[in-house]
């Protein structure tokens, strides 16, 4: 029952689109919250979120340097079918408009500061954002 639970918890994850974008650029590239913010346009909370949902059902691994929290594809996952997902997710968005533009924003972004770990980037990310 257990494993039922949670491949529901995964399933829900991925039924976001947010969260399927995200996913899309962790695929991409190692990430901290600014340069998703960056490459997406959407506040620091709303990645944090995201980053956060997909960490917690084991699609992500974190790691600190420094002060900087950056994301990855967890690579060993528990679940033997999360590669196979992560697989069809690549494929399904490769083609897509709006998941291609996050990527070309995201060979622009930049870690800001240390300061994005905890949100406090919000006022160069707008010049940032602004320019991208």
């Amino acid at each position: 029952m257990a494993k039922l639970r949670e491949t529901i918890k995964l399933m829900k994850v991925l039924s976001d689109e947010s969260r399927l974008r995200v996913l899309n650029l962790i695929q991409e590239r190692e990430c901290c919250v600014c340069e998703v913010m960056q490459a997406m346009g959407i506040s620091q909370s709303k990645a944090s979120r995201a980053l956060s949902s997909l960490y917690d059902v084991g699609l992500l691994r974190m790691r600190k340097e420094g002060r900087w929290a950056l994301y990855s594809i967890e690579t060993e996952p528990e679940q033997t079918y999360v590669n196979e997902i992560l697989k069809v997710i690549r494929s399904a968005l490769t083609s897509n408009k709006v998941t291609q533009e996050d990527i070309e924003r995201l060979k622009k972004a930049e870690r800001i500061g240390p300061a994005c770990v905890t949100g406090g980037c919000k006022e160069q990310l707008a010049a940032k954002v602004s320019r991208v």
